[in-house]
């Protein structure tokens, strides 16, 4: 697929731009969605009005969303960035933050943790968004380190009050994305409370929108490609409204894969290469995943489980002992639920499968 997708062909990047451009690793496997992707973004690339540059990838957590998004980076040889969404995002959170630029001597009457971010947001080159800054700076996640940039705002604002002032705009990773043409994926908007947030993220997937900043206004940049990635129907989520969904020009229903390609990606993933045993582990998430689904048990039995539990066994983990610790522990740990999800195991004779393979290997050990 090397160079076959890409979208502008004459398009030059920086070095930091070039980094942001994800490189596939070998355990990678081309999936149906991606070709299926590649194909209608490539066919409508220079199609005016039916462009395609808002996708959405629905679907269970682990499926592999995100492991997509970032693979089309690479398809389309476009910089990779991301925003993950929280209840409490404002404005800020989606076109970023004016900031009062404040002393040296102010600056070292605050907190030493205060202090590192001040300055390291001041002596950013704006290749960054400040929430970018503050996650690498103080090892925090999206959430927080956008919950401290408010804080800052009000501590630079205090320490400003009696001084001249010089204001700097940090924009968001949003505005960055948007502005220099990369490949933005919008993780989780279905968790945001303030209907103006959607209402922002709505007018900027228009396929030639504006945000309105407070030093300028930025036009979408032709090569810019949204990729909003949800889960379906989890604790915290809400519905994708019917406006952002209206802007979506492609869908991808994100489900568990066939068994014979979770068995190829575990083997990608793993190096693990028992096809008989892996068989049987397949078997046993696709009758959790369905079992936890049918008792309305919130948890997920997903390819992230199957890769772990994979990994475990192939280092010399228990089979059954690490079914617990990889999956069915992730799922719940709820004593009636575990049982709902045992009797299913063995109602579908899955559970006597794995157990007569490990009695099999520890008859082999001992001989």
């Amino acid at each position: 697929m090397q160079h076959k997708y890409y979208l502008s062909l004459d398009r030059q990047y920086t070095v930091e731009e070039k980094e942001l451009i994800w490189k596939k690793p070998l355990s990678h496997k081309v999936s149906e969605e991606e070709m299926r992707i590649c194909n209608e973004v490539k066919r409508n690339w220079n199609c005016g009005e039916m462009k395609i540059a808002n996708i959405l990838l629905e679907g269970d957590a682990g499926s592999g969303k995100t492991q997509l998004a970032k693979a089309l980076s690479a398809d389309f040889n476009l910089p990779y960035t991301k925003v993950t969404c929280f209840a409490d995002m404002d404005k800020t959170d989606i076109i970023g933050a004016i900031l009062p630029v404040i002393s040296t001597e102010q600056l070292e009457k605050i907190n030493d943790e205060d202090k590192a971010a001040l300055k390291a947001l001041y002596d950013s080159d704006g290749f960054h968004s400040a929430t970018e800054i503050l996650v690498d700076v103080l090892g925090i996640s999206w959430e927080q380190a956008a919950l401290k940039m408010k804080e800052l705002m009000k501590i630079a604002d205090e320490s400003s009050k009696d001084g001249i002032v010089e204001y700097r705009f940090y924009p968001s990773e949003i505005v960055r994305a948007y502005r220099n043409g990369y490949l933005l994926e919008i993780q989780e908007p279905t968790v945001i409370r303030d209907a103006a947030v959607l209402m922002a993220l709505n007018s900027a997937l228009e396929l030639d929108g504006s945000i309105n900043l407070p030093t300028e206004i930025i036009h979408r940049h032709p090569d810019c490609i949204v990729i909003i990635t949800t889960n379906r129907n989890y604790l915290g989520c809400r519905p994708l409204n019917e406006s952002l969904r209206d802007r979506i020009q492609h869908t991808e229903k994100m489900d568990l894969p066939d068994k014979e390609v979770m068995i190829e990606r575990a083997i990608a993933k793993t190096g693990y290469r028992n096809d008989q045993l892996l068989e049987i582990l397949a078997d046993i998430i696709i009758t959790l995943d369905k079992t936890a689904r049918a008792n309305a048990i919130k948890g997920v039995a997903g390819m992230r489980s199957f890769f772990y539990w994979v990994d475990a066994i192939a280092h010399g983990g228990s089979i059954t002992e690490s079914l617990y610790h990889k999956v069915i522990y992730k799922i719940t740990t709820d004593s009636e639920e575990i049982k709902i999800l045992e009797e299913s195991l063995k109602k579908h004779r899955v559970l006597e499968e794995l157990e007569e393979f490990e009695s099999e290997i520890k008859k082999k050990a001992r001989m």
